[in-house]
């Protein structure tokens, strides 16, 4: 069994209420090797979806450099970006945001939810598919062992909500039951 949980949560509280689970922070802050599955971690060569032939860093420089803004157009530096920090563009910098290119040549925007599910899900997905099968393993194998909490600081798992940003966390859960969303 995976669950997912705020990385803010205090450990008395998992020992109280979750004794026998194995916790495992997937945050941009966790340890090696499981910091590779934070959206930030510069695993590098990720496809641009939607966009032949272009490749990032990261899947947070995918998600960010395609976002436009009311006074910002995309920005491609942010896929090159390897340092985990100065990825995220914001509304209180650039004003609102008026959606996400539909890819590097494609001036189209498509509304959050759209994009969520034809960018960063496929972003992510490639890069559980083709990157870090290792990492994938080491929970597979605790699971085994241990039910597992995945440290996140989003815990939004329902890619319908536009309310909260989705809990990469929780993309690896359903990935590891074969429930990956779209």
């Amino acid at each position: 069994m995976i669950i997912v949980k705020h990385k803010s949560t205090p450990q008395a509280s998992f020992d109280k209420r979750y004794p026998e689970y194995k916790i495992i922070d997937v945050t941009s802050k966790a340890p090696t090797p499981f910091v590779k599955l934070s959206p930030f971690y510069p695993i590098g060569d990720i496809p641009v979806p939607l966009s032949e032939g272009h490749f990032a860093q990261s899947v947070e420089g995918i998600w960010q450099g395609l976002k436009v803004f009311e006074t910002a157009s995309i920005d491609l530096k942010k896929l090159e970006v390897t340092t985990m920090k100065g990825l995220k563009r914001t509304v209180r910098k650039f004003g609102n945001v008026k959606g996400h290119q539909a890819g590097v040549n494609n001036h189209n925007l498509l509304p959050y939810i759209i994009a969520r599910k034809q960018i960063y899900l496929p972003a992510y997905r490639w890069v559980l598919d083709h990157k870090v099968s290792d990492v994938l393993q080491l929970i597979k194998n605790e699971a085994e062992q241990h039910p597992i909490i995945l440290l996140d600081y989003e815990t939004n798992g329902d890619v319908e909500n536009a309310s909260k940003p989705l809990s990469h966390a929780y993309l690896v859960k359903y990935y590891l039951e074969n429930n990956f969303p779209v």
